[in-house]
């Protein structure tokens, strides 16, 4: 797909947020518009239309359709699949501090790859480990304790009673593809859902598998990890003991087509009232191991948001640099915390 889309820079001009009205846009949308004026788009302008005012504007931009898009910005945040790259040339290309929520490991490769081959003049962060790159920050502020890390992972308790956007169980249609990863130093293929083993998250005694997730691509790259593993369980053990069963007999690969996609995302996608997000993290380095569980009252889509403010702010920030970067590259990740922490979210350390 070829679209002539035009974004031009402006410095007094809203932030650009695309997907601004989905689940994760909404949290995004309700922690930044007091700080800048919001531009919020997406395939159906009217399910956003609540969060218009004086300071939020609404505009239809649908990524999966020709006609081009044009807007005036002074930065630009994806909070929603851009399976075209649309949103991340029409940024990069007109020089706008571009910030990316979203996208799976194979994407995060694709658009490290596009953005490079773009030569940016400003600011690209991709921001699409687990939670908005909350991960890789805590995971970046605990390597620096334990001397950097020489094993990561990385224990994610996923509560299906929390208020979840269809894309936020994306990673139900990978769950049949086998994934690289460093181990030792190596790089090793594992097989989704295995190495099974049960972890003590925030009090909660989980039984977590493994996932491919960006972050255990791009922490060897950042921190010099030798070793990284990401894992997830669900709050329903029930669920857990399906998932597992599915995947033992083969439904992940079998069944991988938009056939079965009902079936597959069946498993998690039923969206409730809401429910507190936990990641535990665990760093072992030449100092030790530290440890830090992360919960978040407000669910998993107010952490990822917060994980975008994050991003929105360093990408704007008076001392940032032009190119490539992930979130843990920050100078000082500790100061993310605090910021994290000031929203609600809890980080226990030890």
């Amino acid at each position: 797909m070829i679209v002539n889309d035009l974004l031009e820079p402006d410095p007094a001009g809203p932030v650009l947020i695309a997907g601004g009205y989905g689940t994760v846009g909404t949290a995004l949308t309700r922690l930044a518009a007091p700080e800048w004026p919001l531009l919020l788009t997406g395939r159906n302008p009217e399910r956003g239309s609540h969060l218009s005012n004086g300071r939020v504007e609404v505009r239809k931009w649908d990524l999966n359709q020709p006609e081009p898009f044009a807007a005036k910005v002074r930065a630009v945040i994806s909070a929603v699949n851009d399976p075209h790259d649309r949103v991340l040339q029409a940024a990069v290309t007109a020089g706008i501090p571009y910030v990316d929520v979203t996208r799976w490991t194979s994407r995060v490769t694709r658009a490290l790859t596009q953005a490079t081959l773009l030569r940016p003049t400003a600011p690209v962060l991709l921001s699409s480990g687990w939670m908005g790159g909350v991960t890789n920050i805590v995971a970046a502020a605990l390597a620096r304790d334990a001397g950097e890390g020489h094993r990561i992972d990385v224990a994610i308790r996923y509560d299906i009673n929390d208020q979840a956007g269809i894309d936020s169980v994306d990673f139900m249609d990978r769950l049949g593809l086998d994934f690289e990863v460093r181990k030792g130093g190596q790089a090793v293929v594992v097989r989704p859902l295995t190495d099974a083993r049960w972890v003590d998250i925030a009090g909660h005694r989980t039984k977590v598998a493994r996932l491919d997730t960006p972050e255990q691509f791009t922490l060897p790259l950042t921190l010099g990890a030798g070793s990284v593993a990401t894992r997830i369980g669900f709050s329903s053990r029930m669920s857990t003991t399906a998932l597992l069963a599915a995947r033992a007999v083969g439904l992940f690969r079998w069944g991988s087509g938009k056939r079965w996609a009902p079936v597959r995302r069946s498993f998690l996608y039923s969206p409730g009232l809401g429910g507190t997000a936990h990641i535990r993290i665990d760093v072992q380095g030449p100092a030790g191991t530290r440890t830090a569980v992360i919960s978040d009252p407000q669910g998993q889509a107010h952490l990822t948001a917060l994980g975008g403010l994050l991003g929105l702010r360093a990408v704007l920030a008076e001392d940032a640099k032009a190119g490539v970067s992930f979130p843990e590259s920050a100078p000082d990740p500790a100061s993310r915390l605090a910021e994290l922490e000031s929203h609600g979210v809890t980080i226990l350390r030890s």
